[in-house]
């Protein structure tokens, strides 16, 4: 191996943990394509290729004049590195293509790839999704086709929105206040974020960076209209939220009330985060699932996992909301006039501004089945 290539190797290994590189001085003043034209494709390197398209379209929303979050970028980069590598390593190319001359053998031989190694459905739509944007930044649109066109059956890359079992704690048989006291006498900080995930519904990193003080808020502050007040008191979260959207949770019953006291108890200063002050958020993640995998929350040990909890407080306000047991536990539908409202509200508490959405969690009742079977038809 030449030096020059043990250099190019080691460039892009460092070059992998940036999603999102920073934009070259000397391009200032350039356009994205005046950019790519300094680097002539028989002249550039591949991959050296590929990280300036990453450096000029990366933050780019692939259907929408905005910026994706840091996540996604991290995401799609490490996609993209990893789709190239493959290609040549896995797919066995001779010379890898320079990025700008990408074409349909190319995307062929990556669903072989997935396909050979059993890829979940909805990683398979996600890697698609991720090209057919690359596609659009390289002036190709189009290129990247519909799964069925590269011989995917259905089953292979069809996304089950709808929940198709129960996933909550109860639904096993679980103590679960109990096994949170456990928690919160083995790791107080841990405990404390599990409270607010069984009262709020919370996903895990939203409870880790909850600040028990300072995300209290009064109606009020919330911008919430008035016919939606039912509480005087909130719970802002917004920090580990999906997408970052911000949304309030009202802090009326005895149970969140409660939850919230003891997070304020267990939090070191008012600035405070759930997490150990100690850790950073990384670390706080990582006890976080190690305390849950020690007390048995995990697929292999009890069968739930601390999204399940999520499931269990999202079930329970729809059941509270009806009066009706949720579809994906057996339930009748409810009058639309009860269940439409209930399904949003279960929505907003998960975070979502689709109605919809709440079947990830809920099921989808018999009529609503029906209907999804009659539209696909």
């Amino acid at each position: 191996m030449s030096k020059a290539t043990k250099h190019r190797r080691t460039r892009h290994a460092t070059t992998s943990r940036v999603h999102q590189p920073r934009r070259r001085q000397d391009w200032n003043g350039l356009s994205a394509r005046e950019v790519l034209a300094l680097y002539p494709a028989k002249n550039a390197e591949p991959l050296d290729v590929l990280e300036v398209v990453i450096a000029l379209f990366n933050k780019e929303h692939t259907a929408k004049h905005k910026e994706v979050s840091f996540k996604t970028r991290e995401e799609r980069a490490d996609f993209f590195r990893r789709y190239f590598g493959d290609l040549k390593d896995k797919a066995k190319f001779k010379t890898l293509p320079d990025p700008r001359n990408l074409r349909e053998c190319h995307i062929k031989a990556g669903v072989a790839i997935w396909q050979k190694e059993g890829l979940a459905a909805a990683t398979i739509q996600t890697y698609l999704s991720f090209l057919r944007g690359f596609a659009n930044w390289i002036g190709k649109p189009g290129l990247v086709r519909q799964p069925q066109y590269y011989g995917l059956q259905p089953e292979q890359y069809q996304r089950h929105e709808a929940a198709q079992r129960d996933k909550s704690w109860s639904a096993q048989g679980i103590d679960i206040d109990g096994l949170i006291e456990e928690m919160c006498r083995f790791d107080p900080h841990v405990g404390a974020a599990m409270r607010l995930v069984r009262t709020m519904g919370l996903r895990r990193k939203e409870a880790i960076m909850f600040r028990p003080h300072l995300c209290i808020v009064a109606f009020e502050a919330t911008g919430l209209p008035l016919h939606k007040r039912t509480a005087d008191r909130y719970a802002r979260i917004k920090a580990g939220s999906k997408g970052g959207r911000e949304r309030f949770v009202a802090l009326d019953t005895p149970e969140r009330l409660a939850a919230i006291t003891h997070a304020q108890t267990v939090v070191a200063t008012h600035e405070g985060h759930m997490g150990h002050p100690a850790h950073s958020l990384l670390q706080a993640l990582r006890r976080f699932n190690y305390v849950l995998e020690k007390f048995g929350v995990t697929q292999k040990a009890l069968g739930v996992t601390a999204h399940g909890l999520r499931h269990e407080v999202l079930i329970e306000r729809f059941e509270a909301m009806t009066g009706h047991a949720a579809p994906v536990r057996g339930g009748d539908r409810p009058p639309p006039e009860i269940e439409a409202p209930a399904r949003q509200a279960v929505a907003e508490l998960a975070g979502h501004a689709r109605k919809r959405a709440s079947s990830a969690y809920l099921g989808q009742s018999v009529v609503m089945r029906r209907k999804t079977s009659t539209d696909t038809c």
